[in-house]
Parts: C-alpha cells; structure tokens; sequence
C-alpha cells in the first residue's frame, strides 16, 4: 500500500509524511514543477514532479495508483477515477469519498459550474482551520491503521 498526495494546494502534506513514517508506510507526493521546493523529505517520501498541465498530476497519480493504495485529493474528478480502480480516497479536511457520495459531488461540481459560465457567482470553498487539521489526523491515522 502506498499513500498518494495530489499535493500542489495540500495543506496537509506534514500531516501525512509524520504518520506515514510513523508507520512505515511509502508516501509519494505529486505536484507541478510550479511549486517545486529544495526541501528534503524524509526517507519514505518520493517527490514526482509534473508539467503544469491541468490534469498532470491527476493523470501521474492514476498511472502510480493500485489497488488498495489511499490517495489524498480535494479534486472530485481525481477522486472518482481513484475509487473505481479500488483506492481509498480522503478529501484534506477530513472526510472519506466513498461510492455513495462521489456521485452528488460531482453532480455538485457540475451545477457550479453552469451557474459560474451563465455569470452567477459562487461561493469558494470554506478557510481551512485547525479543526479541519485534526479532524484529517484522526481520520487518516484510522485508514493506515486498517493497514497495519
């Protein structure tokens, strides 16, 4: 099992390099070259870098992906086509997309956007707060330790 993070506006990537470590478990980190760092990553940690492409880290995570495998994503899109290959998939402020709800997200998304291309203002998603940050913890400690 390997842990995926589509990475380029993850806030939680030093979450989930600590409790992977802790574990023993591989991460690998997939962002643009547009926000490429000098950091040095832990050992278990691998840094795939992509073009800058829309999709391009989509695109490098499903080809990394298997069965099994938890990926991290706030992209619904990346999201569904990670659960139909067999992968747990978390959202960074906590939450589990499952069979069940992927299908009203992307519904969701859809809907957004026809208001936003016909000149309706949407709103943006909510600040990302600390109460985010641990609910993620404890729900991401609970998916590695199903693997362990």
């Amino acid at each position: 099992m390997n842990i995926l993070v589509d990475a380029d506006a993850c806030p939680v990537v030093p979450i989930i390099v600590e409790e992977s470590g802790r574990r023993g478990f591989a991460v690998k980190i997939v962002r643009s070259y547009d926000h490429f760092s000098l950091k040095d990553m832990e050992d278990h940690v691998e840094t795939i870098y992509v073009d800058r492409g829309a999709e391009a880290a989509d695109y490098k995570i499903m080809q990394l992906a298997e069965e099994n495998d938890v990926i991290v994503t706030q992209d619904y899109g990346l999201a569904s086509l990670a659960l139909s290959k067999g992968c747990k998939v978390m959202h960074h402020k906590g939450f589990q997309y499952t069979t069940h709800n992927i299908d009203t997200m992307l519904q969701q998304r859809y809907l957004s956007a026809m208001e936003r291309k016909s000149g309706k203002r949407t709103k943006g998603p909510k600040a990302f707060t600390n109460e985010d940050r641990e609910k993620f913890k404890k729900a991401f400690v609970k998916i590695l330790n199903e693997f362990s």
